[in-house]
């Protein structure tokens, strides 16, 4: 079983930029896909970005060109850079793993997830 602990998250004012860390201890990352989500309050989980075991990655189209997410197999690290960040981007990130070898979009499809990161910009 893979732990996963975000962190990196905190408050920017719009326009700013963050970078997210999931660091995963327990089970080697490379044999995982990964996934970062988000979730406001009163709100569903949302997809944010995936990027599979071969490195293929697929974003949510509200987040394209401004996000970038990464994995440094070495490190066993996944990241999350987060920039142009807008007063709606505001929410509680999650990053999540999944053994499947495909791109996955849904939360469902995900078996671990970390504790979330909390990520507010000002207007």
């Amino acid at each position: 079983q893979v732990q996963l602990v975000e962190s990196g998250g905190g408050l920017v004012q719009a326009g700013g930029s963050l970078r997210l860390s999931c660091a995963a201890s327990g089970r080697t990352l490379s044999n995982y896909a990964m996934g970062w989500f988000r979730q406001a309050p009163g709100k569903e989980r949302d997809f944010v970005a995936t990027i599979s075991r071969n490195g293929n990655i697929y974003y949510a189209n509200f987040v394209k060109g401004r996000f970038t997410i990464s994995r440094d197999n070495a490190k066993n690290t996944v990241y999350l850079q987060m920039n142009n960040l807008k007063p709606e981007d505001m929410a509680v990130y999650y990053c999540a793993a999944s053994t499947s070898v495909a791109l996955l979009s849904s939360k469902h499809q995900y078996e671990y997830w970390g504790q979330g990161t909390q990520v507010t910009v000002s207007s």
